[in-house]
Order: C-alpha cells, then structure tokens, then sequence
C-alpha cells in the first residue's frame, strides 16, 4: 500500500507541473493579445511629422501654425501647404445677414502658390491678395496711379468752389468698401485719355464762331481776385505772394513771388506786378491780359479784375489760384505769405469768373484734327496754325 501511495503521489506532482507550464504559456499569449489591442494614440505619430510647421496631437491630427494647412478647405492635414493673405472680396456670395465683399484669399481675384504663400493675381489686379486694380496700360509711362479716394474733382479748386484760397482740386472723403482698392489714372500734362495714352492738342475758338449781338462789345473772360485780410491789408504790406494758373492742357505755371500793396499810392505798381507776373509766364501761356485793381476804404478789401484777352486765352480758362502761404527755404518760389481771412472765414477772400467769354473753346479750334500721337492740329483745308485757328481760304 505504501509504494502505491508513492507511485501516485509522483504522478500527481508531474501532472501539476504541466499545468502550471500550460498555464504560464496561456496568460504570455493573452498579454501579448492584450498589448496588441493598445491603442496607438499612447504615442502619436502624425502624418508626416506635420511636415514640421505644426504640433502633433493626441488624436494624431496636426494642429498647424499660422498660414500653414492643406487643401483649398486649409484644414490641417500635414501642414504642408502654405495659406495665401486675405483681403476684402471683389465679388462673392452673400452671406446670412445679405452682405457682401467678406474676406477672401487672394481677395477671389487670384490663385494661391501653395509652395511660396503668394498670390498669383489675375491680369489686372496686383498687390498683396491682389487687393488693389492695376490702372490701365501703367498709364502708359505718363502719369501716376491712384486711388479712388485720392482723385479730385475736375482740375483745380476753383472747379468745385470759389470761396477761399487754395491751390489743391477738390478731394471728397470717401467710405465704401472698395476704398484703397480700386485705382485709375492721373495722367501728366498734356496727356489724357483713361490711359494717358494720348497727346493733347491745343484749344482755342473756332474762327468761323459768331456771338449773338454784334452791336455789343466783345466779352473776354474776367476772373476776380478779392483779397480780405484777418486785419488791416496794410500789415500785409510788403509780403509776398504767387499766382498759380493751370492751362487747357492741364500745365501749372506758377508766378514769381508778388508783392502785397495796400495803398492807393501804390495801387497802380501793384497792379502793373501782377500783370508782369502773369504774362512772363513760360510759354506764352497767357499772350495776353489786362488788370484792373481797386481799394475798400477801410483797407480790409484789395480788388483785382483778371481778364484773358490773348488768342490763345479767348475761351473758358481754370480759375487762377492764389498761394498765399509761407514758403521759405527750399521752396520755390520762396514767400513769406500773406494773412488772408479765409484762414477764419472762407467766404470772404476768393477767386471767381465775373463775365463769361463770348467764345468757347475747342480742341484744334474744332477746325482740325488731333493726331494723338503726336500732340499737333491736323487742320481741315482752308485752316491753319498751331489750333487751327485762322483761316487760309475764303469761299
């Protein structure tokens, strides 16, 4: 009985060893199981390391830095591709509320250059995100390109009003949304056209043109400078002053300094000054005028009449300008101003037309025709001269 006991004992004991080993082997491979089922987000490995312009999170998606995404969405993907400036839209969808003009890449006026970051704007358009036009041809080489805010109306400031001195054309405030975007052409005198592509001819009347009344005197043009000081227009004696005049072909000459008189004694010296000053002009630009002048008896006031009596002036001309401001060293021409009331009050000291010219004016003197390539009068037959304005044959 006890060998038996022995020989069972020995068997049990070798059957336990297995199954511990069974065992063993059984939790290794449900471990290995078990850690093959972890999820990977342990340590994350986004796409392409995020191309390195982003950080990789624990969801293994890329949050990318600043103007760095993919795709036309710019979600983050890897991060590889480069996102172009946004600028106010020139044309897109409405959105909830019915507005328009949102921002847009490349203001939706070009195609973004995922490599650089850069626009690549239409034809027409430039800038950063092609925010702004381009002006027509580059003004041909022959003016400059501005914006819409910054243009003026007509020529000089005597177009748009006549209170008050100054030598700047009118400029308006301007707001809506395609401020500092949109652009055209200031074109340099003697050019014109939307391009500045075109030379400018002359103008003057048509010598074929007739008035009305023959029995009455002929009308020139008669502009008048009034002058109102903030005091007495003596204590402007002796200070000096410019006329600023702008031809048809849209040159500005200006003036030698003039000096202010306010006393009868003087008058005449002030007035034959200013005559001077208008008619050595280069070019001939004024070949002829006459000035009239006249004193307030309070000395508040100095009237002088302007009136355009040349072949070449005998239409409509812009209305002079007065510079009445300091302009010391460095400027040209240098004067040392004049204290004017329109500084306090601008209805008082101003420049205005007080009779219309008989004549109008006309390019080539409407007797010819402007070869804009060159700037000069191709006159009819039976014209001739610089505008066309005399007559050669008598039918």
């Amino acid at each position: 009985n006890n060998k038996t006991t022995f020989q069972d004992t020995k068997f049990q004991s070798h059957h336990h060893t297995n199954y511990l080993i069974t065992m063993t082997a059984s939790l290794i491979i449900i471990a290995f199981c078990l850690c093959s089922l972890i999820p990977h987000s342990v340590i994350a490995v986004c796409d392409n390391l995020c191309s390195g312009r982003g950080t990789c999170q624990a969801d293994d998606v890329c949050k990318c830095y600043d103007n760095w995404g993919v795709g036309l969405t710019h979600t983050s993907g890897d991060c590889s591709d480069r996102i172009c400036p946004y600028e106010l839209a020139w044309v897109d969808k409405p959105n909830y509320k019915g507005t328009f003009h949102g921002y847009a890449e490349c203001a939706g006026r070009g195609v973004c250059n995922r490599e650089t970051g850069e626009c690549q704007c239409f034809d027409g358009y430039e800038g950063k995100a092609c925010s702004r036009t381009s002006c027509p041809n580059d003004c041909s080489g022959h003016g400059t390109c501005e914006f819409i805010d910054d243009l003026t109306y007509k020529t000089v400031h005597g177009d748009y009003s006549i209170q008050g001195f100054s030598d700047e054309a009118q400029t308006f405030t301007y707001h809506d949304w395609d401020s500092r975007k949109t652009r055209g052409c200031v074109c340099d005198p003697t050019y014109a056209d939307v391009d500045c592509s075109k030379r400018m001819c002359g103008y003057g009347t048509d010598p074929l043109d007739t008035r009305d009344n023959l029995l009455m005197p002929l009308k020139y043009q008669t502009q008048q400078l009034v002058f109102q000081s903030s005091i007495n227009n003596c204590q402007n004696e002796g200070k000096t002053f410019a006329l600023k005049f702008t031809s048809t072909m849209n040159e500005v000459y200006t003036t030698i300094p003039i000096a202010m008189s306010c006393t009868s004694l003087e008058l005449n010296d002030f007035v034959h000054d200013v005559q001077l000053a208008l008619l050595n002009l280069p070019n001939q630009v004024i070949n002829g005028i006459t000035v009239a002048g006249s004193l307030d008896p309070s000395g508040y006031y100095v009237h002088l009449n302007v009136t355009f009596t040349g072949c070449y002036n005998e239409g409509p001309q812009h209305i002079i300008e007065v510079v009445d401001y300091e302009c010391s060293n460095g400027c040209t021409p240098k004067l040392t101003g004049i204290n004017m009331n329109h500084m306090y009050y601008r209805a008082s000291s101003n420049v205005s037309q007080i009779q219309v010219p008989d004549f109008a004016s006309y390019e080539c003197g409407r007797r010819g025709k402007c070869d804009y390539t060159t700037g000069e009068c191709k006159c009819f037959e039976g014209y001739g001269g610089p505008i066309c304005g005399v007559q050669t044959l008598i039918v």
